[in-house]
């Protein structure tokens, strides 16, 4: 059954979930045409006329030890503040939370490895061996871009407009909502990506690394060459602007 998962908070919204999630409520109402029509928030928000995001130096270092690893991940969130202070009207400051349960603040699932995620007005991030151990820091730093997206989402209106969009019962017409939701998303962590001086060739690996992979089976995320699409494009021009799905075509967010 299609649905929306709950509110985290008035400021920060987040929704992880589409479909066959405990706790999930559907809403009822006249479905929406796609594009989406009349929901200015989403297709002119004041989050697209803005520029390009800043160049912010920053390059946190990730050993394979927990200490190490805290750090790495207070620092990126710690630039990625200083990158979107300006571009977010009233910004505020977010702060990073490292929790031991494995119990998923947004969705209620258990996780078993590694995660971040908004939660209230915070990025919760839980750490186990997958992120500590690895030398490599690729999905450390695709889950914080991707959590950060929905701060930006939630300090600029649209996650709370998303979450109030009408939809019919059929599901089709919020399973695009999602959609169109999830690769802004995707575009979003391209743009701060870009701003953090992050050198990117090969966009699968960061993909892949955004979420946890109990998410695998759930598609509200779109098909990969439309994640690839979004992403690179929020890469390629640094600019929020480049990240409106809202006025894209069905097919651009498949």
């Amino acid at each position: 059954m299609p649905g929306r998962a709950p509110l985290l908070s008035d400021h920060m919204i987040t929704r992880l979930l589409g479909a066959t999630v405990a706790g999930l409520v559907l809403l009822s109402g006249t479905a929406h045409a796609a594009p989406i029509k009349g929901e200015p928030v989403l297709t002119h928000n004041k989050l697209y006329k803005k520029g390009a995001l800043p160049k912010i130096s920053c390059k946190p270092v990730k050993g394979t030890t927990k200490s190490s690893t805290e750090k790495y991940v207070k620092k990126l969130v710690s630039c990625l503040n200083s990158a979107w202070k300006g571009t977010i009207d009233d910004f505020q400051p977010v702060a990073v939370v490292f929790k031991t349960d494995k119990e998923s603040c947004a969705t209620g699932l258990d996780i078993a490895g590694s995660y971040a995620e908004i939660c209230g007005q915070a990025i919760e991030v839980r750490l186990a061996n997958d992120w500590i151990n690895s030398k490599n820091d690729v999905k450390a730093f695709a889950a914080v871009m991707r959590a950060w997206s929905g701060v930006v989402q939630g300090q600029t209106g649209i996650g709370r407009a998303w979450w109030a969009l009408p939809n019919d019962r059929t599901g089709a017409d919020m399973e695009e909502q999602n959609r169109r939701f999830y690769l802004q998303a995707d575009c979003l962590a391209g743009v701060s990506a870009k701003s953090l001086g992050r050198k990117i060739k090969n966009f699968k690996p960061v993909i892949a690394g955004m979420e946890p992979s109990e998410y695998a089976g759930y598609k509200w995320n779109g098909k990969p060459a439309s994640r690839l699409y979004w992403i690179k494009k929020g890469y390629q021009t640094g600019k929020p602007g480049a990240c409106n799905t809202w006025t894209a075509s069905s097919p651009k967010v498949a």
